[in-house]
């Protein structure tokens, strides 16, 4: 039996509201269309079992997504486009002040959360602790990657920086810091004290999740 008009998923954000809405018909909403023989609905729903719900979908590439049967170049772009806006409205702008952990964790996330290989994401401020630059500094393989001390600091100098923070993913999904974090983290803040510079902490993120390795030190 067709759904009614107002049973649409795009009819009932309309009507009600997102928080209103399931999962499956906010992506029906972004696919906008279904493939032969199913409807957006379903194929919305085909895609979040494929790939473990929400977070996985997020993750997804689009080469991975166009390989699902109905899925096409142009409905792929606007999965991935719209999780992008959702992280980038979750990110700090330029400028915004860095109170604590929880903000560098929060700038982290938005970034590098999702990816699926380690990265190492440097946040700059200046002495107001105001954010002057987010720059991706390394990036490695799912199970490591390397801190570029020399690099590190020389961005930090270059944007005219008086103290910063360092960020990286574990795709694995454990957020809790390894010795090699805390080895690292406590040489890149003896480096930086003999230039004159701050570090405000290092965090490990994965997707929502966050651990400081200073406090764990």
């Amino acid at each position: 039996m067709p759904r009614l008009k107002h049973d649409l998923p795009r009819e009932r954000l309309l009507r009600l509201g997102s928080a209103a809405l399931t999962d499956a018909e906010l992506v029906a909403i972004q696919l906008g269309t279904g493939s032969s023989g199913e409807s957006v609905r379903g194929l919305a729903e085909h895609l979040l079992t494929t790939f473990g719900g929400v977070a996985g979908l997020a993750r997804a590439r689009i080469d991975e997504l166009v390989r699902v049967a109905g899925v096409g170049p142009a409905k792929a772009s606007r999965l991935v486009a719209a999780f992008a806006l959702a992280d980038r409205a979750e990110r700090p702008e330029l400028g915004a002040v860095i109170t604590g952990s929880g903000d560098i964790a929060a700038l982290a996330i938005a970034s590098i959360g999702r990816e699926r290989e380690e990265r190492v994401l440097l946040i700059v401020v200046d002495g107001a602790n105001r954010v002057r630059a987010s720059i991706v500094v390394a990036q490695g393989t799912q199970s490591g990657c390397s801190v570029p001390v020399r690099e590190v600091l020389s961005h930090v100098l270059r944007h005219d920086g008086a103290a910063f923070a360092l960020a990286h993913n574990h795709p694995s999904g454990r957020i809790e810091p390894s010795d090699g974090d805390r080895f690292v983290t406590t040489r890149i803040a003896d480096a930086a004290a003999e230039v004159g510079l701050r570090l405000l902490d290092h965090v490990v993120v994965s997707g929502r999740r966050w651990r400081s390795v200073t406090a764990s030190r």
